[in-house]
């Protein structure tokens, strides 16, 4: 079975709505492009790395168009690297509409959003979800996923829709490795899906040595 690692980058009050500029979301939004001033080598080449081994892509229908009106044109220039696995590997889009596909290798799924992911990871060894933050939010819900990626800007926009909009459920997760921090001060988390639901407990329990005159 394949892997589900999505890929978002948000603010640190968790917004990660149009990050990469304002054409992404023109109506209702005033933050559109938030990243662009905060990107710096060390981020780049973090996101660079992520997609290393990438076989599929899973989008949502917005983010589906804003790639497939760049990256085929994208060829022999600066992002030369991603533009070429971007444009071989297949996408699969999910839309209750009906998208432009014309991007070589795409598929609309179908419904069943949940049963058709599912059967993405047989076909596949490592899927990548790039924003589309309304289909993160069924993966999320469903426990469709196995990493998450998370890149935390140093920015508080107060508005915006969240990462964790009414998508999640009591889920665990276990940090892959230590964050890094970039210089601009994006702090990079890698989180993996982990078994059972959060526990509770108490501050002022003995193990805690919290109260405690010795």
């Amino acid at each position: 079975m394949g892997l589900i690692h999505i890929e978002l980058f948000a603010t640190l009050d968790l917004v990660g709505q149009s990050p990469g500029g304002p054409e992404e979301d023109p109506e209702g939004f005033a933050f559109g492009g938030w990243q662009a001033p905060l990107l710096d080598e060390v981020a780049g080449a973090q996101v660079a790395a992520a997609y290393e081994g990438t076989d599929a892509l899973l989008l949502g229908r917005r983010t589906y168009d804003i790639f497939a009106a760049y990256w085929p044109h994208q060829e022999g220039g600066e992002d030369n690297a991603i533009a070429n696995l971007f444009n071989r590997i297949p996408k699969y889009v999910a839309s209750r509409g009906a998208p432009d596909l014309s991007w070589a290798r795409s598929t609309q799924l179908g419904p069943d959003l949940a049963g058709a992911v599912r059967e993405i990871r047989d076909r596949h060894q490592h899927i990548k979800v790039v924003g589309s933050l309304n289909l993160v939010q069924t993966l999320l819900r469903e426990q469709l996923f196995d990493r998450l990626d998370l890149w935390v800007h140093p920015i508080v926009l107060g508005v915006g829709k969240k990462v964790f909009d009414g998508g999640a459920v009591p889920t665990n997760v276990t940090l892959l490795e230590p964050p890094v921090a970039s210089p601009k001060g994006t702090v990079y988390l890698r989180y993996g899906i982990a078994a059972g639901t959060p526990r509770t407990g108490d501050m002022s329990a003995p193990d805690r040595g919290v109260g405690r005159d010795d």
